[in-house]
């Protein structure tokens, strides 16, 4: 039998990725990757992991926006701060995110309404056209990060405190946004408001009309969404949903929707519930939208700490919770359909100084990817791109955190196919060892591949012994530090339109891979063959 060996320590995330096998090569046969019964027995010092890996089959195929990710709506709290969508470092980095879901919204979407007006853009640009509408001169761009840095501090305050004022956003605002999403080449889901109320606690629609009709003239293509959080309602407003009657007013929404010709079609997204034990939310809502959408975060970011980043337990948490939302939006609300992470990060509350923003949250993040992958969820949006609080994928000077890097990495190589890896080792299943496996992405790449955390004072060895056909594996190893280094570099951008070398590093020939302790790796197989992957 052909045996994946894994000597760790602590925690280890490994995501393997396989390509097509090369023409004429049959591949090694069904089931052959198999667990060996042969080797001696472990000491107790030993922490050889060993892998099987079925290549056999694909176990699942997500979205290939499967990594996505949302702008929260508090950057329209003051319209001006919109135009840092227009900055060519923010759009350089975005557009290697795709193809990527772009969703707007967040705790504001809630307390938004459209104020319609003459809109002074032109109509049905291209995507090139969209990214040359405006140009945001350099003095004026360092203004408004400069402000926007301040200004986190008070939306954070107010997250905190739940206190949210009524947000009016105009026709300037929404040009923005789609001239920004077209511009990156990004699917933009626009989040509604659900707490516009009638007398009888129905949802009112008529603002979202307005808005509508005006993108629609506007030739604005896009998704919806209807509330967030709506579980929350009654700490964040005092209002109480139900779950029949938040179905009613996702079926009132589609209904408008119909109104329109370009929205007919269009998708509905939700109900975008925090906590899977609301049931009927679920079920009520799920029967109206194209995709079941939930929001997920592991620890609260007020009362966290390192140790809880690194705590297999609380990673685990996130498992046990995508067992129940499949449980209640697949098998009781609407067999069938697919469910996104509408909204996730690390933590919740705007995230934790000093965590969610440094490497030590990557081993949340890639855990996060592999594991919604491998249990068959569609899409995962990072919450957020840019926003108030300490999660973003860049900071208030536009520049990447370390989670933009894994992202980068993660959208190169991964590709849609998920495969079955089961593993056997002296740490015990589940504990501090995670193992996925991917197809390679067929954008840049036909190979066979692996990522890896570690997260031990401890060196981690890996024994490959070889198939049947000839193997070069290629790393991508990540090192621990506030910032990313790639193969021994510390990864920024060169300037405002160019990146740093993404290439990994050739290994050669040997039986054992070694991973330093806490870092993370993508180990890239070429000619692997693997049949799934063919």
């Amino acid at each position: 039998p052909h045996v994946l060996r894994l000597s760790v320590m602590l925690l280890l995330l490994l995501l393997a990725l396989l390509s097509p096998r090369a023409a004429g090569d049959p591949g090694p046969r069904p089931g052959s990757w198999t667990w060996t019964r042969t080797r001696p027995r472990p000491s107790p010092r030993d922490s050889d992991v060993y892998l099987d890996l079925d290549l056999s089959s694909v176990r699942h195929r997500v979205d290939t926006r499967f990594l996505s990710f949302t702008i929260d709506a508090s950057l329209a709290e003051k319209e001006r701060f919109m135009a840092l969508l227009s900055s060519v470092k923010l759009q350089t980095l975005t557009k290697a995110l795709r193809p990527a879901f772009l969703r707007f919204g967040g705790s504001r979407q809630d307390f938004m309404e459209f104020q319609p007006g003459e809109s002074k853009g032109p109509r049905n640009l291209t995507s090139e056209e969209s990214c040359g509408l405006t140009l945001l001169p350099w003095w004026l761009e360092e203004q408004l990060k400069e402000e926007w840095a301040q200004f986190q501090e008070i939306l954070i305050k107010e997250d905190l405190e739940a206190d949210y004022g009524d947000l009016k956003f105009t026709a300037t605002t929404v040009d923005q946004l789609y001239s920004f999403s077209s511009c990156c080449g990004l699917d933009l889901v626009f989040g509604l408001n659900a707490l516009l109320r009638t007398k009888e606690n129905s949802w009112d629609g008529a603002n979202a009309a307005l808005l509508l009709e005006y993108c629609q003239a506007r030739g604005y293509r896009m998704s919806w969404e209807l509330g967030n959080e709506p579980n929350s309602f009654r700490k964040k407003a005092g209002v109480v949903v139900d779950g029949q009657q938040l179905g009613r007013d996702f079926a009132q929404l589609r209904e408008l929707m119909s109104r329109f010709e370009l929205y007919r079609q269009a998708g509905l997204y939700g109900p975008d519930v925090s906590q899977p034990r609301h049931r009927r939310l679920y079920c009520c809502v799920c029967v109206c939208v194209c995709v079941c959408v939930c929001l997920s975060y592991y620890v609260c970011g007020r009362d966290t700490s390192l140790n809880d980043f690194l705590n297999p337990d609380i990673l685990d948490t996130l498992n046990d919770n995508i067992t129940k939302i499949l449980e209640v939006s697949v098998k009781h609300g609407a067999p069938g359909k697919p469910v996104w992470l509408g909204e996730t990060s690390s933590a919740y509350g705007g995230g934790a100084p000093g965590l969610s923003n440094a490497f030590v949250a990557g081993f949340m993040w890639l855990d996060k990817l592999g594991l919604a992958a491998s249990r068959g969820l569609q899409v995962v949006m990072r919450q957020a791109l840019i926003g108030p609080g300490k999660y973003q994928l860049v900071d208030p000077n536009l520049d990447p955190f370390p989670d933009y890097w894994l992202s980068i990495l993660h959208k190169r190589l991964v590709g849609r196919r998920v495969l079955r890896v089961e593993m056997l080792s002296q740490l015990g299943q589940g504990e501090r060892v995670r193992v996925y496996l991917h197809c390679a992405s067929k954008r840049r790449y036909a190979a066979h591949t692996h990522t890896h955390t570690h997260t031990h004072t401890h060196t981690h060895h890996r024994k490959h012994q070889q198939t049947n056909s000839p193997q070069t594996v290629i790393k991508y190893p990540t090192c621990p530090r506030q910032n990313v280094m790639l193969n021994g570099v510390v990864l920024k951008m060169v300037d405002d339109r160019t990146f740093p070398d993404l290439r990994g590093t050739r290994l050669p020939p040997a039986d054992r891979l070694q991973l330093p302790p806490f870092s993370m790796a993508f180990f890239l197989f070429h000619e692997a063959g693997a049949p799934a992957c063919s």
